[in-house]
């Protein structure tokens, strides 16, 4: 014990000492880095794959995962991959979430089917689906089919209100007919009811204006105006009533005449 205190005290004593150290160093260092290089190597070479930026509910289709970015490329370790894994967002073309995928999940194929003919997986944020019940004429069932444009227009019988808006004691109901909302998309045609020849047709709008479509299929008549595929105009829409079509009263005395403002 002496003599290696005696060896280390000494010049040379001191270099081996420090060769030494640095010798069991650069063990450790080889045998961390060959261990690196195995983990790495395990893992495999760095892939992309679209993870899951939120929480997407069971029926989102494949095209809104898309349109909202509600997904985020990462790159992972190959050996992190899931099966089924997907990586290019052309695969969800014509899919749909066949279950909840969770926040930070990977998007995977067994979590998609195709889309089939949900409708619901097709609409994101105040989009809805409303649906009225028409008649041949009104809702232009022979001609009319899905894809198509149109304008809705909705007629009333208006009683004439008094300042406080309540309706006039005695005052006569007019008949008036007015476009409501314009540029609908037909989303849907149901097949034609024995004997009326109704059919149902379903429209794509927001949540306002769904609410609109609905009461006044409940309460007035609703009709349908087909608009061209391409190129359609219009000019801003007033109220039609028999003094405007026969008289030529503008539309904002009419609707003033009756206790409107506009």
């Amino acid at each position: 014990m002496e003599a290696v205190q005696r060896l280390i005290s000494t010049k040379w004593g001191t270099l081996i000492a420090a060769a030494g150290a640095a010798l069991a160093a650069g063990v450790i260092l080889l045998v961390y880095l060959n261990h690196y290089r195995q983990e790495v190597k395990a893992q495999g070479t760095p892939v992309t794959v679209l993870v899951a930026r939120e929480s997407i509910p069971k029926g989102t289709s494949g095209s809104v995962i898309a349109s909202k970015g509600l997904y985020t490329a990462t790159t992972i370790r190959e050996g992190q991959l899931k099966e089924g894994a997907i990586s290019d967002p052309a695969t969800l073309t014509g899919k749909v979430a066949s279950q909840e995928i969770y926040e930070g999940s990977q998007l995977t194929l067994s979590a998609l089917s195709a889309s089939g003919d949900s409708l619901a997986g097709t609409l994101t944020d105040r989009e809805r689906i409303v649906t009225v019940p028409l008649d041949s004429a009104h809702g232009l069932v022979n001609e009319l089919e899905s894809g198509n444009r149109v304008d809705v227009y909705a007629g009333f019988n208006v009683v004439p209100l008094a300042r406080n808006g309540a309706p006039i004691a005695g005052g006569q109901a007019r008949p008036m007919l007015r476009l409501i909302v314009p540029n609908v998309p037909v989303v849907k045609i149901g097949p034609k009811k024995s004997g009326s020849g109704a059919s149902d047709v379903s429209l794509r709008v927001d949540d306002v204006k769904a609410a609109q479509i609905a009461f006044s299929s409940d309460n007035g008549k609703v009709w349908l105006a087909l608009r061209p595929s391409a190129g359609a105009k219009a000019v801003k829409p007033g109220i039609v009533t028999v003094e405007t079509l026969l008289l030529g009263v503008p539309p904002i005395k009419v609707i003033r005449s009756v206790g409107g403002r506009s």
